[in-house]
């Protein structure tokens, strides 16, 4: 449909992550990643049986917590 290296594919790939990525981006293990994911205390969602992430979900996740730790 469209090219591998087109604007819309780089943004849809940047857009959804994987454990490892999300584990990366918080600095956290990436076994402690998942165990938070079937927890339900990070938001994400599971295709073929793999867990994935919306960036945006994330990022609204850390300022939700942010602003719980600030009140």
């Amino acid at each position: 449909m469209f090219p591998r290296g087109s604007v819309i594919f780089s943004c849809m790939n940047n857009d959804i992550m994987t454990i490892r990525e999300v584990a990366e981006y918080l600095r956290l293990n990436e076994k402690t990643t998942y165990r938070y994911a079937a927890e339900g205390q990070i938001p994400g969602f599971k295709v073929g049986g793999n867990w994935r992430f919306r960036r945006a979900d994330i990022e609204g996740w850390i300022a939700q917590k942010t602003q719980k730790d600030k009140a």
